[in-house]
């Protein structure tokens, strides 16, 4: 496999190794669209915490936004998103029987 390709899916695993951008990612699976406020106020957390993780997130192609006057929504960026989710979820049930 391509060295680019190796590092790249790395890099892409390592955003998955916070459990604050996980709870965004598990919040954006259920609500499909949220601003930050509304994500903040699920997650209990601070609209500037919540924001940070966001920039993570979009960097990474993970989330997208989406501009409606001054509030700015956010929600998965695709369903390859939806899937490396259920996939990694399915294999931990599994091994908890």
């Amino acid at each position: 496999m391509d060295e680019n390709i190796l590092y790249d899916l790395a890099d892409l695993f390592k955003v998955f190794g916070d459990s604050t951008r996980i709870r965004i990612l598990m919040v954006l699976m259920e609500k499909e669209e949220l601003p930050v406020t509304d994500l903040a106020e699920c997650l209990n957390m601070t609209q500037s915490a919540i924001s940070h993780q966001l920039r993570t997130l979009k960097n990474s192609k993970l989330v997208k936004s989406r501009r409606d006057g001054k509030q700015v929504y956010y929600s998965l960026d695709d369903e390859h998103v939806r899937s490396i989710i259920a996939a990694g979820r399915e294999h931990i049930e599994e091994d908890r029987g």
